[in-house]
């Protein structure tokens, strides 16, 4: 969908990707559409685990091209920051630190 893929990692529960977006994307046709692919992606290479899927929803956040650095170094980090934060806890601090408003049984 021609997004620029700037660094991408995670761990066995989520994954995190800092990608760049044209103006005229919508962030949910992205997403549909990354998930598609990788679903499709992951199948094919794991035929006899079943069909590969991902959760239904997701989070995104906007950041700031001095931030970038710092963002890609974070991601890059999973397996060592999640020895010390569980998934559902990094979210929850991100979308306090954004002031982001949200209803638990979402991100359980």
């Amino acid at each position: 969908m021609d997004a620029i893929p700037e660094c991408v990692g995670g761990v066995a529960d989520h994954v995190h990707i800092l990608m760049g977006l044209r103006a005229a994307h919508c962030l949910a046709d992205v997403v549909r559409e990354l998930k598609k692919a990788s679903s499709a992606w992951a199948s094919a290479r794991a035929p006899n685990r079943g069909s590969f899927a991902w959760q239904e929803g997701y989070a995104a956040f906007t950041v700031s091209a001095t931030a970038r650095a710092e963002v890609c170094a974070y991601i890059k980090n999973q397996e060592e920051h999640h020895r010390m934060k569980t998934f559902r806890e990094e979210l929850v601090a991100m979308l306090g630190r954004a002031g982001v408003e949200y209803r638990p049984e979402y991100i359980d």
